[in-house]
């Protein structure tokens, strides 16, 4: 077999990961490589890659489901959902330039393997809860599917859940179907504009909390300092020069125009309330979704902090304290996304830290391959946990050839 091996079929991806099985030989599970750098550096001998297993397999837009190959380009089902006013809900991300590569490059299978979401999220779910069934073949060389193509799906055990996010680590997913919806009809941003900046949320997630828990069905709430608000494609807010809080409001027109109305009058008390109309908002929500703001500068370490919203400030603060770096906070302050400068181990200690105090997680993103090898990218497992992962590991991969280590050390 040559370094890189690229299937067309699924029979020719269960021969692959038999001969790998048979000559003990560890695969690296790639699409097109936009998220390679995310988990820890692996050491494989060869590359299992899925860039020509591609199509659309099943499309029914009555029935509300896509099925496709695993290789196949995002921008690809992106584009056949637009024809029939259809998307997929949780907004994937598309983290290629985030990674130092280009845009448009992820493709279906590594969109499961790392359970990726947008800002919708909070709304919509991740692609796990979208994700309704699979064909792979498992690390033994054997076939398996799960799921299927309906959203009740009650057949065995529900494989989905665990595939996702799996990073390639238990299956090589060949084919998966996810549930579609229609796009909204009309999508607009209510914005509020901060007097104050730094990095500090200044009422931004209590504003942020109160359009929540009102009735008027918020599907996005980020808040962004103006550092990073001046970065913005979008001209209202890179020229407003301040910290911007972030409400998007999507569905039927008139329902659209009514919440709207209603929010800037529940949020006129924190400060000047305005809105984006649906060219603007789009814009703005995917720079939030890529985390297109910290693209720029490939070099620094980037984390993902997973925290109570009413934490994220006073978690940054703390770990910025003397250090210089950015942040910004999404999925209305449950997300951090936290850039430093430093890619000190003593600095990654602190991160995790700080975190565990408030009963997050935190995952290194992106960072030199000293420091993903150094310290653990994911956050560390308790000892049972330890212990299951390890057992799912050997009962998918018992030869431990698919992605090993990229989780974590000896999985």
């Amino acid at each position: 077999m040559s370094e890189v091996i690229k299937p067309k079929t699924d029979a020719e991806v269960l021969e692959a990961v038999q001969w790998a099985g048979n000559e003990k030989k560890a695969l690296e599970i790639k699409g097109r490589g936009s998220k390679s750098g995310l988990g820890r550096p692996m050491a494989t001998d060869q590359t299992l890659d899925l860039s020509d297993l591609t199509g659309i397999t099943d499309y029914q837009p009555g029935e509300l489901f896509l099925s496709a190959k695993a290789g196949t380009p995002l921008s690809e089902i992106t584009a056949a959902l637009e024809k029939s006013n259809q998307q997929l809900m949780f907004e994937p991300p598309d983290y290629g330039p985030l990674m130092g590569g280009v845009a448009g490059t992820g493709t279906l299978g590594g969109l499961i393997g790392c359970n990726l979401a947008g800002s919708r999220r909070l709304k919509a779910g991740s692609a796990r809860d979208n994700f309704l069934g699979f064909h792979a073949v498992s690390g033994r060389g054997e076939v398996f599917k799960s799921g299927g193509q309906v959203v009740k799906n009650v057949t065995g055990f529900d494989l989905s859940k665990l595939i996702a996010g799996s990073y390639g680590t238990l299956a090589v997913v060949t084919d998966a179907t996810f549930k579609v919806l229609p796009r909204p009809e009309k999508t607009r941003t209510v914005l509020i504009q901060w007097s104050q900046d730094g990095i500090y949320d200044h009422g931004g997630v209590q504003a942020m909390t109160e359009a929540l828990s009102s009735t008027n069905d918020v599907a996005g709430a980020a808040h962004v300092p103006a550092q990073i608000a001046a970065r913005s494609q979008v001209d209202y807010i890179n020229n407003s020069g301040s910290a911007i809080t972030a409400l998007r409001v999507e569905g039927p027109g008139p329902s659209v125009t009514y919440r709207c109305a209603a929010l800037t009058k529940l949020l006129a008390k924190f400060g000047t309330v305005d809105e984006l109309h649906s060219r603007n908002s789009a814009i703005f929500w995917k720079e939030i979704s890529d985390v297109a703001y910290m693209a720029d500068n490939p070099s620094s370490v980037l984390w993902r902090l997973s925290v109570p919203p009413t934490e994220g400030s006073r978690v940054s603060l703390r770990i910025l304290e003397g250090h210089p770096g950015e942040v910004f906070y999404d999925w209305a302050g449950g997300l951090v996304w936290l850039l430093l400068q430093s890619s000190d181990r003593s600095l990654a200690a602190r991160v995790r830290q700080c975190v565990d105090k408030v009963g997050g997680h935190a995952t290194l993103v992106r960072g030199p391959d000293h420091l993903r090898t150094s310290v653990p990218v994911f956050h560390p497992l308790d000892k049972s946990l330890s212990e299951i992962t390890k057992r799912t590991k050997q009962g998918f991969d018992p030869r431990g050839i698919l992605n090993p280590g990229r989780m974590y050390e000896g999985v």
